[in-house]
């Protein structure tokens, strides 16, 4: 694994756990839907109770899947973290905190850091050079 697919593993997880919030939103929205038709039509006095039952489990069920998901994150980052301390230059460690931990912009970055985006590019470059793979994922 090369120092930027390590790093980029946080950012990954984090967008796979904005998605399961959106589905889980959507999941809760369809809880509180309820609809009246008015018509001439004879209704049906028998109604699908399992399905709310099954909706509510779907619930849960993702609410779990996303605290795991969330402690994998936190864990992750943490150890990311550690990796980047040991690179030996702080800015290479602001831009990597800034890039790979924050999820910030190029832009964010070059401005943030007061270098122009090419600079940037090239001091990223040197980052992952000097940034370790932990032993046993390279």
């Amino acid at each position: 694994m090369t120092a930027k697919e390590y790093l980029s593993q946080a950012y990954w997880l984090d967008r796979r756990i904005d998605s399961k919030l959106e589905q889980l939103s959507a999941l809760r929205d369809t809880t509180t839907k309820a609809t009246a038709v008015m018509n001439d039509a004879p209704v049906s006095h028998t109604r699908n109770v399992h399905s709310l039952q099954d909706t509510i489990a779907k619930i849960v069920d993702m609410e779990s899947e996303l605290d795991r998901d969330i402690d994998a994150l936190v864990d992750l980052k943490r150890d990311i973290m550690r990796q980047i301390k040991d690179v030996k230059n702080s800015e290479y460690q602001t831009l990597l905190e800034l890039r790979y931990l924050c999820f910030k912009s190029w832009d964010f970055i070059a401005d943030a850091m007061g270098y122009c985006i090419n600079n940037v590019f090239k001091m990223h470059a040197k980052a992952l050079r000097n940034f370790k793979v932990p032993e046993g994922l390279q």
